[in-house]
């Protein structure tokens, strides 16, 4: 197993390719992921607010980028 120091020595993108590779494993088998109930909460949350209209739908690169720009 890869120590703290030797991760850190990665570049951005050997990081970023190591992340995926762990998600695909973690989300190989989906029957034993298993979301928990303040997930649950929230996405009912987030769907009630888009009923009423108090959420908008955006595109995940515009979102992306409204986000980088209100905490950069």
């Amino acid at each position: 197993m890869q120590s703290v120091i030797e991760i850190e020595r990665l570049s951005r993108e050997e990081k970023l390719q190591v992340m995926e590779a762990i998600w695909e494993d973690l989300s190989r088998d989906e029957a034993e992921l298993e979301s928990p109930d303040w997930h649950k909460e929230m996405l009912l949350e987030t769907s009630r607010r888009l009923e009423a209209g108090q959420e908008r739908i955006m595109d995940w690169h515009d979102a992306k980028k409204e986000l980088r720009n209100r905490f950069e």
